[in-house]
């Protein structure tokens, strides 16, 4: 459990990006996506972008946007990663990689084991793979649901490639999340919020401390 990365995304304002940071986050996530609660203007990204620049890798989440949008959000904001959470084709990313030269995270929604055939399609050409549950009936959104899956279905997968893990975690079950799991990087969102897409920094610290105490553990173990 030692080295665990942390992205904490859906992040809109200045006090909870500035909360991220302080509390040591891996990566930011920004959300274009208009349906979304958490989702932010370019102009507003960029000032968020630019808080975090050089103090943790910055994640342009989106979700099926042509390459002119990804463009335009890549000349303004200039992320460091893209992170795909829609229905693209690995073809789209290959695409978006060569224009953009930027990394790529692609979203793999989880239900059961069959669904992990996907990560290795997609893994030949993402960087990194994020696995999110499946969104619950009803939901217009792809992730930030507040709901997870059956982590042990990731246990020892082999992927050649990192792998995030994302849906429904929060202080009381990261933990066992982890351990379950074997994930060594982490994607939060709706567990650090006081309501539907608000953000609350003392949450974003409290969360980010535990997982420095779940690290010093591991380490001492």
């Amino acid at each position: 459990m030692s080295d665990i990365k942390v992205k904490i995304c859906g992040l809109s304002t200045e006090d909870t990006m500035q909360a991220a940071l302080d509390a040591g986050a891996d990566m930011v996530g920004l959300v274009f996506f208009p349906k979304s609660p958490r989702h932010v203007n370019l102009s507003d990204a960029c000032k968020l972008a630019d808080m975090a620049r050089g103090k943790a890798d910055i994640v342009a989440l989106t979700v099926n946007m042509d390459l002119d949008g990804l463009s335009r959000i890549n000349e303004l904001v200039a992320p460091d990663c893209f992170q795909f959470h829609g229905s693209e084709a690995p073809e789209s990313l290959a695409a978006a990689k060569v224009m953009h030269g930027k990394k790529i995270m692609k979203a793999i929604s989880v239900s059961d084991k069959s669904d992990l055939e996907q990560a290795l399609y997609y893994s030949i050409v993402a960087d990194r793979i994020l696995f999110d549950a499946k969104p619950p009936a009803g939901s217009n959104i792809p992730g930030g649901n507040g709901v997870s899956f059956d982590w042990t279905l990731l246990k020892d997968l082999d992927l050649k490639k990192p792998f995030m893990l994302s849906g429904g975690l929060n202080m009381d079950n990261v933990a066992e999340a982890i351990r379950l799991s074997g994930a060594k990087e982490i994607d939060l969102s709706s567990g650090v919020e006081r309501e539907r897409g608000v953000k609350d920094p003392a949450l974003i610290r409290s969360f980010l401390a535990k997982v420095k105490d779940i690290q010093a553990e591991a380490v001492k173990e």
